[in-house]
């Protein structure tokens, strides 16, 4: 038989333990907003051809791979300096949106998904670049600080507007 006295209790404990849920919840409200921050500077990026946000929010470390398109680059010097900042001297009009970003916090590693769809112009030839597809994003907090320690982008040209994905 529950007494008042296990009522009252358990009704102190679920007050006690109330703030610590509403706590942990609006850290990951506040984690999942940073992790799409970081995407974001991410995507702005690669439009300006600007590596400042790689270096900013990569990790750079022994053996980090990043995979573009079914290509990779080798750490971070290589990502910016051989793919991030070439793009300005290849395309012309890039833009590169993330939407629909799916995040998910484990402890100090999380990761992310976005849709992704690019736009440009190659300058080469004049050929309209669109493509759509998908990025995933792997953090880890160093420091109090997320970090991005891999990604990997796979798209597809865009055939007509009506196209929809599998």
């Amino acid at each position: 038989m529950i007494t008042q006295t296990r009522i009252a209790f358990c009704a102190v404990i679920a007050l006690l333990v109330q703030p610590l849920f509403i706590q942990a919840a609006q850290a990951a409200q506040d984690d999942a907003a940073k992790l799409a921050e970081i995407i974001q500077a991410i995507a702005r990026g690669w439009e300006q051809a600007d590596g400042t946000p790689f270096r900013d929010h990569y990790l750079d470390f022994e053996g980090a791979r990043y995979i573009e398109g079914g290509g990779q680059n080798n750490g971070l010097s290589d990502l910016v300096e051989h793919h991030v900042e070439p793009e300005g001297d290849a395309l012309d009009g890039l833009t590169l949106q993330f939407k629909n970003i799916e995040s998910h916090v484990e402890g100090d590693f999380a990761w992310a998904i976005a849709d992704t769809e690019i736009k440009a112009t190659i300058k080469s030839d004049k050929r309209e670049l669109h493509n759509r597809g998908h990025e995933t994003f792997l953090f880890r907090r160093v420091d109090g600080e997320w970090k991005v320690v891999h990604t990997h982008s796979s798209s597809r040209p865009v055939v007509k507007e009506s196209d929809h994905e599998h």
